[in-house]
């Protein structure tokens, strides 16, 4: 007999019922509404990409382990999509000199990583990105993260729930070269400590290259923003300034998204470099968030 086909989605994806998009399209419209009165735009690209594109500059780990990698039927190799930075700098640097900067650009795609499923993550997800194109000072950076503040604050989180921890990866290079550390290991120990946080013994306080920019932020009327030297984030294109919003729910405390300055990703198309700074968010974990506090789904 016929062996019977499955009901379930393929593992780490998910289904949407009409009370699922309900949800899903709540979190989009505020993402959607905040990212507009900040001026932004959005825009979009196919999830396909030439694999190459994420094998020039990102994490070994996610390139190697994580993507959804095959030959089409052109012998082309290709790639869904894991991430959206990438097509931004590939969409940038191919209408560069017809493009009128800065630009402030979003979209919401869904990305794809093959790692293991568990809570706040999944193989598929539907992401925010906002980035901020051509502006190399602080206030750049204080706008992107003002710009993440404000969408927690859409979805009803009260500045308690939530905490914005800071970093500055060029501080963190420049104090290990300073203790001999080598130029060609930094990357590797970055990645490293992403994953289990700064030893003890190695953890240097850096924190005056991101005096400005807390400052900044508090004139702004943020407050729940923070050095935190185990900030780093696991992409080696972060040339500055990294931040991740933690929810700070004893049921939930983990980072919820994350973001920094790469002022170099162009460089892979053989361009001039524009200054980026920019974050991505991620559904999954803003559903989290707001059922652990307990806020509106719609």
């Amino acid at each position: 007999m016929q062996k019977k086909l499955s009901t379930d989605p393929y593992k780490g994806v998910r289904d949407f019922y009409p009370e699922d998009m309900r949800v899903q399209n709540y979190i989009f419209s505020i993402w959607r509404k905040v990212a507009e009165q900040f001026g932004y735009v959005e825009y979009s690209a196919s999830l396909l990409e030439y694999s190459d594109l994420y094998k020039s500059k990102g994490n070994d780990e996610i390139i190697n382990e994580q993507t959804y990698s095959f030959t089409d039927r052109g012998g082309r190799e290709v790639t869904l999509r894991p991430e959206m930075t990438p097509t931004l700098a590939r969409m940038v640097a191919a209408k560069r000199k017809s493009l009128k900067f800065p630009l402030r650009w979003y979209s919401v795609p869904n990305v794809f990583r093959y790692e293991r499923p568990q809570r706040g993550r999944r193989r598929e997800h539907w992401q925010l990105n906002c980035d901020l194109v051509g502006i190399a000072g602080i206030e750049a950076e204080a706008e992107i993260i003002s710009l993440a503040y404000a969408i927690m604050k859409a979805f009803g989180a009260k500045e308690s729930d939530f905490v914005i921890k800071i970093n500055n990866r060029i501080a963190m290079e420049t104090a290990l070269l300073a203790k001999g550390v080598l130029k060609k290991d930094i990357h590797a120990l970055f990645r490293q400590w992403d994953k289990g946080g700064i030893p003890v013994g190695e953890k240097i306080e850096w924190a005056s290259a991101i005096e400005q920019l807390l400052q900044s932020l508090k004139d702004k009327g943020i407050l729940n923003a923070q050095f935190d030297a185990n900030i780093v984030r696991g992409f080696d294109y972060y040339t500055g300034m990294v931040f991740e919003v933690f929810d700070t729910h004893a049921d939930n405390r983990r980072s919820l998204f994350g973001g920094g300055r790469y002022d170099n990703l162009l460089e892979i198309f053989g361009v001039e470099p524009v200054p980026t700074v920019g974050f991505g968010m991620g559904d999954i974990t803003i559903l989290d968030f707001l059922e652990t506090h307990s806020l509106p789904l719609s």
